[in-house]
């Protein structure tokens, strides 16, 4: 319970004491009314100073047409036309609903923190041939660290020492447990399972995965949706609307019938009351809290409501198709040399590409299968969309596409087979080419199926070769193709899709988040594939999916329309329960206690359908 909840616990429960003490003494016993209107209205005081009190700093900041001002006006004109014990008895129940509110919200709040909080408690820093128990807020860059079975991951690090098993799953929401060995990156947050290991600290605690990742769910819910912006609005005209029919139910019926003026102010008063939002106020919020909370664990990090509202209006999916479509690890399938052996081609296009962190060059590295001397690389000039010039043993080395080729005046031989040709030409004579392919993934087909049945186009950028741009699209099934993409080609394609987009149609832009940033922040929604660790995707990307998996975009997008439709549910019931009470109100058939614990079902009713979102269950494709 939060500091703010317990206050508020003590003077519903000094307010509750001085009201029953007033209504014992007043019901027993003949007190002059004087009496009466003191010993209630220190009840009243004591439960309403702290309301008053803010709805006057609201008044300052032109913020106050809410529901408290509603119930500010009733009951304090419930007092005016002699109605102590409603007047106390509302302010009563209206405190114990907000207090409801507050305990609910934190506990919904607490029980997500509670179940996706991967930040470890300790760590064990070795120093010498000692360890030495510490926070791991302590850890410095370059230290060593043990990990034994059992135990999390304390910061970003990689195994120096030993091998085992480690479980991502409160990171990833992926439940098969990954091999690890000496040189593999270690991510915070996840699971030693099995083995002692050693590992080099390469972050910091603040700037290690599972700070960030819990910072950004954390902070999630402040960005609000279009939906908790329809709540304020409807409130700041809902108010004086409301405060507008009461003031009529005052001052027209007492002209027309012969019925007592007070009696018809005491029903405007309980339109008041009737009319307090406090059930839509708060189950909006908590709906797309628990929607957040239950993408959370299900390795999918949504930065905030606005964005899970955005997704259920998506119609198109543009992908990546290099590590979003397709694994993204190519294999060198053939070595086609001229004018000099495979070896030596081999050998100049790997140590050319030596310093790339690409998965083309990855591959190159792995097919040379030797260490590469780098100390025989210089002048490296990376061509985003084209390739990479090195000088190799003084030797001038252009390794890349055609394109880089034709840019460099170069005569090669085009050739036409399925997979990624990377050409190579040294001293400006063409060398030879390698074949490269890449493999899809697993579940991508599956993905592609689902959008199908759902109505939902998909487009592939990709700046690989128009031949395995549909090679890969006619395996997947996608109709609209875009290849030999530059990097800002991909964004002038984005640019002209937006523009050309119908209204109320949004579209989301999938990648890998390492190279797709500029795309990821200019889509209505950016999704970055396996986003784990990668500072572009944390940043750029709307929605993270923590595992490389393109399929658990179903569950965002089932999870962002149970989401809405817990939201349309509760706005609906709040506001057709709110029109019944008015009626009913006019025509007296509701007291204020009544109008207030019929807004507390009401709350309650909203707050356990907005529950339910934490409880959304992972389906499969």
């Amino acid at each position: 319970m939060t500091e703010e909840a317990r206050k508020k616990g003590i003077e519903i429960g000094a307010g509750m004491l001085l009201s029953l003490f007033a209504w014992a003494l007043t019901s027993h016993w003949a007190v002059p009314f004087l009496a009466e209107t003191l010993l209630y209205l220190a009840a009243y005081v004591v439960l309403s100073a702290t309301t008053y009190i803010r709805q006057a700093k609201k008044i300052v900041r032109k913020e106050f047409l809410d529901e408290n001002l509603l119930m500010l006006i009733a009951t304090a004109g419930a007092f005016f036309v002699g109605r102590h014990r409603e007047a106390v008895a509302a302010m009563l129940f209206y405190q114990v609903a907000n207090f409801v509110e507050e305990v609910s919200v934190g506990k919904t709040k607490k029980s997500i923190a509670k179940f996706i909080d991967i930040r470890p408690e300790y760590a064990n820093l070795k120093v010498g041939n000692k360890e030495k128990i510490v926070p791991p807020q302590e850890l410095e860059l370059k230290q060593v660290i043990v990990l034994r079975p059992g135990e999390k991951i304390p910061v970003d690090s990689v195994v120096t020492s030993g091998s085992g098993t480690v479980d991502m799953k409160a990171l990833t929401g992926e439940s098969e447990p990954k091999a690890v060995r000496t040189g593999d990156r270690l991510y915070s947050g996840s699971i030693n399972l099995n083995g002692v290991l050693e590992a080099r600290v390469i972050r910091l605690y603040n700037d290690s995965t599972a700070a960030r990742i819990m910072k950004l769910v954390e902070t999630a819910n402040e960005k609000k949706s279009q939906s908790v912006h329809f709540a304020d609005k409807f409130t700041r005209y809902y108010t004086p609307i409301v405060i507008l029919i009461a003031l009529l139910t005052v001052i027209l019926p007492p002209m027309m019938f012969v019925e007592a003026r007070m009696e018809w102010i005491y029903r405007g008063l309980v339109i008041l009351v009737a009319a307090c939002p406090c059930g839509l106020m708060v189950s909006i919020p908590l709906a797309f809290l628990g929607g957040i909370g239950s993408a959370s664990k299900q390795g999918v990090l949504i930065k905030g409501g606005s964005f899970l509202e955005d997704l259920t209006e998506v119609d198109t999916f543009v992908f990546d198709k290099t590590g979003t479509l397709t694994e993204g690890v190519f294999h060198v399938r053939k070595i086609v040399p001229h004018k000099m052996g495979k070896e030596e081609l081999l050998e100049m296009a790997a140590l050319a590409e030596s310093y790339s962190n690409h998965p083309i060059a990855l591959s190159l590295g792995e097919a040379y299968g030797k260490e590469t001397d780098r100390t025989r690389v210089r002048d490296i000039e990376e061509q985003p969309g084209y390739g990479v010039r090195a000088r190799v043993d003084g030797r001038e080395v252009y390794v890349g596409n055609s394109r880089l080729m034709s840019r460099q005046g170069i005569f090669y031989q085009p050739v036409e087979e399925a997979g990624t040709v990377i050409y190579a030409a040294v001293d400006g004579e063409y060398v030879g080419y390698i074949l490269i392919s890449d493999i899809i993934r697993k579940d991508a087909s599956r993905l592609m199926r689902w959008m199908r049945r759902n109505d939902f186009a998909a487009v592939m950028f990709t700046g690989d070769n128009e031949r395995v741009a549909e090679e890969v699209a006619g395996r997947l099934g996608i109709e609209s193709v875009y290849a030999e993409l530059m990097p800002e080609h991909k964004v002038e394609l984005l640019e002209e899709f937006r523009e050309n987009q119908m209204e109320g149609e949004k579209l989301a832009f999938v990648g890998d988040g390492i190279n797709d940033a500029p795309v990821l922040s200019l889509a209505d929604i950016g999704i970055a594939m396996g986003g784990l660790g990668a500072d572009a995707a944390l940043e750029a990307a709307d929605i993270i999916l923590m595992e490389d998996e393109p399929s658990r975009i179903i569950n965002a997008v089932r999870i962002a329309k149970g989401t809405l439709r817990a939201v349309k549910e509760n706005m609906a019931f709040a506001i057709g329960m709110k029109v019944l009470l008015i009626i009913l109100a006019f025509f007296g058939l509701v007291t204020m206690q009544n109008a207030i614990i019929a807004d507390m079902v009401v709350m309650l009713i909203n707050i356990l359908n907005s529950f339910w979102m934490m409880q959304y269950p992972e389906r499969g494709v």
